[in-house]
């Protein structure tokens, strides 16, 4: 009786599954395998076959798998970089058809030497086609996402995923019922007629409402789902599967979100329940002596898991062959196209409960349980591998001749922008009046060193009501603030503006405000809840970084500016947003008199003429500069960047950081290594955030 009560209340049944994503995937993480592998294990320790807990068959586990499901496949389209597929448009078809093709064929042969049917190795082979970027954090973080491999193998993900769920839409749709040449054309009819309307349907539709909208976050949210849903449900009415339609509407609002925060909020709501879910259901459907005899005739479980590592291999070194990359180039779009997630594992859940009239599903448990053992497999293998070759990789030397390296407040002819225009305005938003004056010192020292001024920027939260008491006294208490800061700021001997905003949005309020003065920079305190990544609903900073026409500077100040004489700069790539954090150190520094340290932390794989390489063009890019102080590079090679930038950090009195945003892996939390440093760092902080483009 009290079985049937846990599994039958849906209640229950929810905080069952809460209970599990809140506690599994941190322990397999920290036993260093991935949170994945431990949603399925809880999966099947909770299912029939171990303490039937979590029914599969319930209502509220299929809801929120089936939700999952779709928002996987969401999410997957989301993430694809449409800017860099667009760049690298016909080498990301050439080898998205390569990677897509030789998999297909391999699998269909396999398909036909365990003697299934045409339709099911069809399938199978599909099932091996796809990719899912698993990895793309690891290059993010070497800095060689501008390097043409990767962003052919990331641009080349659209081609592969979309064709392998159309071939999906297909076999689906033949083994659901009598099949024919004339059902086949109105199925294909259909699906194109249907992904047109979608794709552009919904990119004009998400724009002009975003455009009418203008800062609803919550009702851009609700749009977001809803096109998600809507796709969905099309999906099944042309008779194709909902991941289909789900992977759609990723794409078609891919443009309208961009890097906005309504796209953090769709992320994460998927990332923290609805995702989880699904693979917690996959653990559900894993019949354990199913699974031990597939193990047990291990050949199929072998056979396809060698089948996909080498086409994809086949695939790769043919690029290689055709486009002439080098060997570190094809090893590392080899590795980026190895793992098996998202699309796999979503598509594989389908045929399998895909039954015809006559009882048979598309694919069999054997199948299933070896895409699981395949996913676990290329899931680990793959990062390892990117982790490896990926460090080798070269950017290309536009990124250092032919680019723009000068920073924000310079034109390309090394003139201020500023001095042409208008003049260097730095915006300090205050509030804290125990941390402004840290604020409007550091402010006050740029704006001095660029003969610019600055603005001291208090917000009040608007009421119904302007003559509202609360109101009044909150613009007396802001106007004391602005004094104090007016004081302050004239100890610098730089000129001063105030200015004062009522305002519903704290953070608009920022990014309107410094649009109105014409702000060079923005000069923010940091706050106590302060993340890298909205945590859940986003925060001010996450939204400033986001909607600012201009750098902004959050500072952690442990003392004053003025004190500060040795800055350490990390430098991981020589990409222009790198170059930003460096000069912007280099100009406090000016003013101090301090010493600047440009620290490269360089893999232990990475061969001595690639740092050797590195190295020199920093130290061109250093030579070029015309300021005071000349900064020092420092090399030290070790894999764990995090460790070494603070290690070295105790000695100094400022680190400048950038804000660097990861992708999250089909709505999966990826490390950071900022995130690390900013946590455990002792002394003063800068985190440079870029323009928002």
């Amino acid at each position: 009786m009290a079985s049937n009560l846990l599994t039958d209340s849906p209640i229950i049944a929810f905080t069952i599954l809460l209970t599990v994503i809140f506690t599994v995937p941190p322990i397999f993480e920290r036993l260093r395998i991935p949170g994945l592998v431990g949603l399925l294990v809880a999966g099947v320790v909770l299912g029939q076959n171990g303490l039937k807990l979590l029914d599969s068959n319930s209502e509220t586990v299929r809801l929120l798998s089936d939700i999952g499901k779709v928002y996987l496949m969401f999410v997957a389209g989301l993430e694809i970089d449409l800017g860099q597929f667009r760049k690298t448009k016909n080498r990301s078809i050439g080898f998205g058809t390569l990677t897509f093709l030789v998999p297909l064929i391999t699998g269909i042969l396999v398909g036909q030497l365990f003697n299934f049917g045409w339709n099911t190795s069809v399938l199978i082979g599909s099932l091996l086609a796809s990719h899912t970027l698993l990895a793309y954090p690891i290059v993010s973080r070497l800095g060689v996402v501008m390097n043409e491999a990767v962003t052919v193998t990331v641009g080349a993900t659209i081609f592969t995923d979309t064709g392998a769920l159309l071939v999906l839409a297909i076999c689906v749709g033949i083994h659901a019922g009598e099949f024919s040449a004339l059902s086949l054309v109105t199925l294909l009819g259909g699906l194109a007629i249907y992904s047109v309307g979608v794709l552009f349907g919904f990119d004009w539709a998400g724009k002009e409402f975003f455009r009418r909208s203008g800062d609803e976050q919550s009702n851009q949210f609700l749009f977001i789902l809803l096109a998600l849903f809507l796709a969905s449900v099309g999906a099944q009415i042309v008779g194709v599967e909902k991941i289909v339609g789900a992977f759609l509407a990723g794409l078609a609002v891919n443009d309208v979100l961009g890097r906005s925060p309504v796209k953090e909020k769709i992320e994460f709501i998927g990332s923290v329940l609805f995702i989880p879910c699904f693979f917690v259901d996959m653990g559900l459907l894993i019949n354990i002596p199913a699974f031990i005899k597939t193990l047990s005739s291990i050949w199929l479980t072998v056979v396809i898991v060698v089948a996909l590592i080498s086409s994809k291999f086949i695939a790769a070194f043919l690029a290689k062959l055709l486009y002439r990359y080098n060997m570190a180039e094809m090893l590392t779009m080899w590795s980026l196209s190895l793992p098996q997630v998202a699309a796999t594992l979503a598509a594989s859940l389908v045929a399998y409960q895909t039954v015809n009239s006559a009882g048979e599903r598309l694919i069999n448990e054997g199948v299933l349980n070896s895409v699981i053992v395949l996913m676990l497999v290329t899931s680990i293998v793959g990062p390892l591998i990117t982790a490896r070759f990926a460090a080798l990789l070269q950017l290309p030397q536009t990124d250092f001749e032919t680019e723009n390296l000068s920073t924000w407040w310079e034109s390309s002819e090394g003139q201020p922008l500023e001095q042409i225009h208008h003049p260097f305005t730095v915006v300090v938003p205050i509030y804290n009046p125990q941390t402004q004056r840290y604020l409007i010192e550091i402010a006050a020292l740029i704006a001095h060193h660029e003969s610019g001024k600055i603005v001291p920027l208090a917000i009040t939260k608007a009421h119904i009501h302007m003559d509202d008491p609360q109101l009044i006294t909150a613009l007396e208490q802001s106007q004391q603030r602005l004094k104090l800061a007016k004081e302050i700021s004239q100890e610098f001997d730089v000129e001063v503006s105030t200015a004062i905003r009522i305002d519903d949005d704290i953070a608009l309020a920022i990014s309107r405000a410094s649009r109105e003065q014409n702000a060079s920079l923005v000069v923010m305190g940091w706050s106590r809840t302060t993340g890298l990544r909205a945590r859940l609903f986003g925060n001010v900073i996450d939204s400033v970084f986001w909607s600012s026409h201009c750098p902004v500077a959050v500072t952690r100040l442990v003392s004053s500016p003025t004190t500060i004489k040795r800055i350490l700069v990390p430098i991981g790539d020589l990409r222009p947003q790198t170059i930003s954090a460096w000069r912007f150190a280099q100009m406090l520094a000016d003013v101090n008199q301090a010493e600047v340290v440009l620290l490269h932390v360089s893999d232990r794989n990475t061969p001595a003429n690639l740092v050797e390489q590195f190295t020199h063009q920093l130290s061109d890019i250093v030579s070029k500069s015309h300021l005071q102080v000349s900064p020092h590079i420092q090399i030290i090679t070790d894999d764990d960047v995090a460790k070494v930038i603070i290690r070295e950090a105790q000695a100094f009195d400022l680190a400048v950081l950038r804000s660097v945003r990861y992708r999250t892996t089909g709505g999966l939390a990826v490390s950071q290594v900022t995130t690390q440093v900013i946590a455990e760092l002792t002394c003063s902080i800068v985190l440079l955030g870029e323009a928002h483009l």
